[in-house]
């Protein structure tokens, strides 16, 4: 007798081996209909493997998080098969899950997505069909025999070690493969073929060039359509498009990842630097600069060259190597050392904007989210041992002001020691429990990446959650107590003896041209009123009132209201569908009334429009809006 455990704590018996699907239809035929896999003991396994011995049972329906893995996983098989029925010659190497989707990398002939209707056609055969997709396993010599006419498959199996070998098979079709799947193909319900790149075998160049074919897939349609829908909303909002078309930066080929501002992309950039200047001021940092190129000797000593010489561009001069700066730390390390500091001192918060550059792959740049030359909002903080604690909190509220005044939530991950680290077991410890306790006592759940850590320390990260829901990690909060160490730190404690100081390391922005990409496409390039590089445009509806319109216009910007005058020979209809395209918040109309009453026409970018609006009144409530920070353009509420 077999006794199956279930998660409510009832136990099932059964007189032979049963699979999960055989514990499904003891309780119901319906649930056994929706069971896509058994997680038996901790382990998900296939619904139709026999479980040999009692267990503990959890059954995977459509509805929870892992079953949509496991179902297009099985996706990428009917993607494989289908493309073998449409393109004979094909032959297949690895076709693995991805976020949101999968791929499969093929050795065939070009395609493009005008292809995609032929392969889609036949998937939804092989779906319709219901194939049941079953589990075997032979030995390693059986199973390069199987695939003899597989060359890459065979060289796969080739590089595993002896033993049995597992394939997937569905009507025709084999892959190998180590599961789990679905129980057939009808459970892939709703799919679709998205775009196709090319690839190299095993990311070697000097390989085989492949034809990588995406696809996403969900069990319920609608769920499909609201993913189609959400990508259509992010291209959008695609901040390459939306920076060349609203003038904010651009990219050029003789300096490959790294942006180019534009005047308009200055003042967002300027504006997003003025307030983080001041909630650092009010938070009791203050401001350093560091160079950009420092002694090949600094970096040995900080740990950098040892660990991420393969990121960092190097130069000679005068027979001595140097290095331009991959991160600001080493330069603040040298800023502490500067002069003796005492406990009364401490904590010192020392914030620098960082000019730095990483050597990234070609292949991984990506508009203003991957470059190679970016500004860090960096910050070091020297503190003792004892104020670890608070100095954590303390960011973490920072961190919270300042992503709450974007609208942008956000939520915790708290990383451990990686492989690759410096530091000793006792220093490693001490900084996790710094970092676990300021978490715990912050309140907010968070999640722990257990491996993920800097090679210098253990780390907090923040991951916001932008208008589509997307997460971007940005903010860092990183403990360090090698780097210290590393240069000799000191400090005179109450006892007037040295102590070595405790070090955090942390941003809140990340990379601001990330930062700024991310903003970009948050506010789908509608940004708010306090950070649009133009606040208000001026439209004189003839030429004889483009006098008074640049008087207007001259007193908008003495206030510090940044403004545009339109003064073009253009009907005021085009003229106001154009400042609506830019994105611009306040578009005054000028007319002979407005001129006679010392009054604005004020039309805002959702469409409300007021009249008879007093110029100094338009001036204070814009002025008080742009202080407060707004996200709304809420200037004239109902009374």
């Amino acid at each position: 007798m077999i006794n199956i455990k279930l998660p409510d704590g009832s136990v099932r018996q059964f007189e032979n081996a049963p699979t999960g699907e055989d514990v499904a239809k003891s309780i119901s035929g319906g649930l056994a209909r929706e069971c896509v896999a058994a997680e038996v003991d901790g382990t998900i396994r296939d619904l139709c493997e026999p479980i040999m011995q009692d267990a503990q049972i959890r059954l995977l329906t459509t509805r929870d998080p892992e079953s949509l893995e496991i179902m297009r996983h099985s996706a990428a098989h009917v993607m494989a098969q289908a493309i073998l029925r449409v393109y004979p010659d094909a032959k297949l190497t690895i076709g693995p899950v991805v976020e949101d989707g999968f791929y499969y990398d093929i050795d065939m002939e070009p395609v493009s997505e005008a292809d995609f209707s032929k392969i889609e056609a036949e998937m939804k055969k092989i779906v319709k069909a219901k194939l049941p997709i079953r589990r075997k396993s032979v030995a390693k010599k059986d199973a390069l025999d199987f695939y003899k006419k597989e060359p890459y498959k065979t060289e796969m199996i080739s590089d595993l070690e002896d033993g049995s070998i597992s394939f997937y098979e569905q009507g025709e079709f084999s892959d190998l493969c180590r599961g789990p799947h679905v129980p057939h193909t009808g459970f892939i319900r709703a799919f679709k073929l998205m775009k196709v790149s090319g690839a190299y075998w095993r990311a070697d160049q000097s390989k085989a060039q492949l034809q990588r074919i995406y696809g996403t897939a969900y069990f319920d349609k609608k769920e499909l359509k609201e993913y189609l829908h959400f990508l259509e909303e992010a291209k959008k909002r695609n901040h390459r498009k939306l920076g060349a078309r609203l003038d904010l930066f651009s990219f050029h080929d003789e300096a490959p990842g790294m942006a180019f501002f534009h005047p308009k992309g200055m003042v967002l950039w300027n504006t997003l630097l003025e307030y983080w200047r001041e909630e650092h001021k009010r938070a009791g940092y203050v401001e350093t600069k560091t160079p950009i190129m420092l002694h090949r000797a600094l970096w040995e000593r900080s740990g950098h060259w040892e660990n991420y010489r393969e990121n960092m561009y190097t130069s000679r001069i005068d027979d001595f190597e140097y290095a331009i700066k991959p991160m600001n730390c080493p330069g603040g390390m040298l800023l502490f050392a500067d002069k003796p500091h005492s406990y009364k001192e401490l904590p010192l918060r020392q914030g620098e904007i960082g000019l730095v550059h990483r050597h990234e792959l070609s292949g991984v740049l990506s508009g203003l989210f991957r470059v190679r030359a970016f500004h860090q909002d960096d910050a070091h903080i020297f503190m003792t041992p004892e104020q670890i604690k608070d100095e954590i909190l303390g960011v973490l509220q920072l961190v919270e002001r300042v992503y709450k005044t974007f609208d942008l939530g956000f939520h915790l991950e708290l990383s451990t020691r990686p492989e690759k680290s410096i530091g000793t077991d006792e220093q490693w410890e001490q900084a996790t429990e710094g970092l676990r306790s300021a978490l715990n006592a912050y309140g907010k759940e968070y999640k722990i990446n257990e491996g993920d850590g800097a090679f210098y320390g253990p780390k907090i990260d923040v991951h916001i959650k932008d208008a589509l829901g997307r997460t971007w990690q940005c903010g860092t909060i990183q403990l360090d107590m090698s780097l210290p160490e590393r240069f000799d730190l000191s400090y005179t404690g109450k006892d007037n003896e040295k102590h070595r100081p405790i070090m955090i390391h942390r941003v809140i922005y990340g990379s601001i041209e990330r930062f700024l990409g991310i903003l970009t496409e948050h506010y789908a390039g509608k940004f708010p009123l306090w950070l649009s590089p133009v606040q208000a445009v001026l439209l004189p509806i003839n030429d004889d009132l483009v006098p008074f319109a640049q008087e207007i216009r001259s007193a908008l910007e003495d206030a510090g209201i940044r403004t545009e005058l339109d003064d073009r020979t253009e009907s005021l209809n085009k003229k106001i569908r154009e400042a609506q395209m830019n994105y611009i918040p306040l578009i005054l109309t000028i007319g002979a009334k407005e001129k006679e009453a010392g009054t604005l026409s004020v039309r805002t970018l959702d469409g409300t429009v007021k009249y008879g609006i007093p110029r100094d009144d338009f001036i204070q409530r814009t002025l008080e809006h742009v202080r407060s920070r707004k996200a709304d353009l809420e200037l004239f509420p109902a009374e």
